[in-house]
């Protein structure tokens, strides 16, 4: 699921504007939108860099700007536009939550009554987006983010 217009309205003017060479050498910077689209597909799948849908541009221009976008803040500051329009929309509560590490193995020949596999199950698009908070490098920007309750 990629970002909505309304979403890339309130993202846009946080990104850097692309860069142009007055002497025109050099390949033209790919459109913010579709790296920043690619990005947080990584991010929402966990999936390797090098897997990115050919629907977004390479997975080293991504992965770069990612880097680059890290390092200037740029990335914390999307992180928290992201976090404060799930929060107004009522999608994303920041009252309460919980880590869990507790492992259980299961045994060869499970319980046959058992539910299948969540991976499997058809998730929405606000679940995949509140996904991509479950990075670590999202915490320090979800924690600048304020609870309303």
């Amino acid at each position: 699921m990629d970002l909505t217009d309304a979403q890339w309205a309130v993202l846009a003017p946080l990104l850097p504007k692309p860069r142009v060479r007055r002497d025109r050498r050099g390949r033209p910077w790919r459109d913010p939108r579709d790296v920043l689209n690619g990005i947080l597909w990584i991010l929402r799948t966990g999936a390797p860099w090098h897997d990115l849908p050919d629907r977004y541009p390479s997975y080293q221009t991504c992965h770069r700007r990612f880097q680059a976008w890290r390092r200037s803040g740029v990335y914390d500051r999307i992180l928290e536009a992201l976090a404060a329009d799930l929060r107004d929309r009522g999608k994303l509560d920041l009252s309460e939550g919980f880590i869990d590490a507790s492992f259980s193995s299961a045994k060869k020949g499970g319980i046959a009554w058992a539910p299948p596999s969540g991976a499997k199950a058809a998730k929405s698009w606000q679940f995949a987006t509140a996904m991509v908070f479950l990075s670590p490098s999202t915490w320090p920007a979800l924690r600048r983010v304020k609870s309303r309750s």
